[in-house]
């Protein structure tokens, strides 16, 4: 662990934990039971629980939805099965934000499967008779318009409210810790840099840490009772009155870890061996050790879910993800310069927590994310080596500066340049060293008799800047170092038996090869495919 650990210490300008995605079911209490409903039914002065009342109830609903929508002048956008209804939302809310106006700035329809309350006639019921029928009540599928109100929020930013306008009246709520921090910021008069859904740099860290820290349940209370005031409800003020009212439960909360890099290339290439060497990090063995949790993977009674790593590529920056039971674990590249670890809790009874919103149970959730987001770590950084560092081949193919000398590239692939360092590379110089004059020898055999003793001293002082060799004290004889004779033999194999020969391969691509080698039938495919993307894009 101490890969991740020295990487996360030495090359992070800003890291910071912050709840980011909120989903929030508010609900009736008293509609969850068939009981309930009738006396919701009963107390609105109905002599029998008739499914008429529910009816009725939705169409005044509907009515006030309606002229809500006309006397406030919002758009009604209907969404069809793909759309990315955030991203349709996404300009009314910033251009709401712009202007500093709160409330709701869109409205969109959708027909969702949900499951609704339905009223029959029950002739099984020993009190039922044609005259003074008994209607029972079931919660049965349904197929009906769920209303999205999309609203911007001072204190939080853009707010998600999803309606069902059928009992029992589902509400859903989604909303965004790290918009909630921003807008804190902001107030606050903190400059920041914004990420991607997060913070890439704070004028004052220390600020933002407190207040990330301090996003609580009395917050998210707060703003939920206002959001649910913004557009007409299900309940009228004698319901209320009569006891019905909206609870909250947490059915989402994600909670997140992000490490900012102040080198990108560092973090991308240690979460990419990262990847190759945990992809068993979803066994169910693997995932207890992650999630603190007994696995059952087999027997009669196994632990419900999917275990398997999943690496989702669907771009150029790929996830790390685990499951557990509904919930799961990610590790991925934010922007490809900040390292983001976070784990979604999608059912609190995963983790043996109760949903209900209050203090205790929002502080629970939230120890249980931060604390899988540190074992989700250790676990891809566990026996690792050094993380991979770009900046290693740069310093050697690249003109660098030491001790204020100059020393130029050892540009690979370069003819010179190869054949320098198979010079330094023969075994010959492990007992005599090397000097102008045989180096001279070597490059006359492998690049050029017109090598001469200028370009060896030019050589010698550009191998010996990059640690490649060093100078024998008091004598002109110079001797190639361990790390010389490793990079040297390293590179001088590579070109040889890896890249001149693939390339060969590669540039007799054109037919017809009578038997063409794995590599080039690859690549004829990928240019195939390629091709018929091409003609793809430019067709429609």
């Amino acid at each position: 662990m101490g890969t991740v650990d020295r990487l996360l210490a030495d090359h992070v300008s800003f890291r910071l934990t912050c709840v980011d995605r909120i989903g929030v079911a508010a609900y009736i209490p008293g509609l969850q039971y068939e009981n309930g409903l009738v006396a919701f039914i009963l107390q609105r002065g109905y002599p029998i629980p008739s499914p008429v009342a529910l009816h009725r109830n939705h169409d005044r609903l509907i009515g006030e939805l309606d002229r809500f929508v006309a006397a406030n002048g919002l758009e009604v956008v209907r969404f069809n099965k793909g759309d990315v209804k955030e991203d349709i939302a996404r300009p009314y809310q910033e251009a709401a934000a712009a202007a500093g106006r709160a409330g709701v700035v869109l409205v969109g329809k959708a027909q969702e499967r949900t499951q609704v309350w339905a009223g029959y006639k029950d002739a099984r019921s020993p009190f039922h008779t044609e005259r003074h029928p008994h209607f029972s009540y079931s919660r049965q599928a349904r197929v009906p318009d769920h209303w999205y109100f999309y609203a911007h929020d001072d204190d939080w930013g853009p707010v998600l409210v999803r309606l069902c306008p059928y009992a029992p009246y589902a509400v859903w709520v989604v909303v965004n810790g790290h918009q909630w921090l921003k807008r804190q910021l902001t107030a606050a008069g903190v400059p920041f840099e914004a990420l991607d859904n997060g913070l890439r740099s704070v004028a004052d860290p220390a600020l933002a840490h407190r207040l990330a820290a301090r996003l609580a349940a009395g917050h998210l209370r707060a703003g939920l009772e206002r959001w649910l005031g913004w557009a007409p409800s299900p309940l009228t003020p004698d319901d209320r009155a009569n006891g019905f009212a909206y609870a909250f439960s947490v059915r989402q909360l994600e909670v997140s870890d992000t490490a900012v890099f102040d080198a990108p290339r560092q973090g991308r290439a240690w979460f990419e061996a990262a990847i190759r060497d945990h992809l068993d990090v979803g066994r169910p063995e693997q995932v207890a050790l992650v999630v603190d949790r007994t696995v059952v993977s087999r027997g009669k009674r196994p632990t419900p879910g999917r275990f398997a790593t999943e690496v989702v590529a669907r771009d150029i920056n790929p996830k790390l993800q685990i499951h557990y039971k509904s919930s799961k674990a990610k590790c991925y590249l934010k922007e490809g310069r900040a390292l983001r670890v976070e784990t979604t809790i999608n059912n609190p009874e995963d983790f043996a927590a109760r949903k209900t919103l209050n203090a205790a149970n929002w502080r629970a959730l939230r120890s249980i994310g931060a604390e899988t987001n540190a074992r989700f770590l250790a676990a891809i950084g566990e026996g690792q080596g050094p993380a991979p560092d770009p900046a290693t081949l740069e310093a050697l193919v690249m003109p660098t500066v030491h001790n204020g000398q100059r020393a130029p590239g050892l540009r690979f692939g370069d003819p010179r340049v190869m054949a320098l360092l198979s010079s330094i590379a023969a075994f010959a110089h492990v007992f005599a060293g090397l000097t102008n004059r045989t180096l001279r020898d070597h490059m006359a055999a492998r690049w050029s008799s017109a090598y001469s003793a200028n370009h060896a001293t030019y050589d010698l002082r550009r191998l010996r800047l990059k640690g490649l060799i060093e100078r024998v004290e008091g004598t002109n004889t110079y001797r190639v170092t361990r790390r010389g004779r490793t990079v040297a033999t390293f590179l001088t194999v590579l070109a040889a038996r890896v890249v001149v020969p693939a390339l060969t391969d590669l540039d007799h691509c054109r037919p017809p090869p009578p038997a063409p080698r794995a590599l080039t039938s690859a690549w004829r495919a990928y240019e195939r495919e390629l091709d018929d993307l091409i003609a793809a894009q430019l067709a429609a």
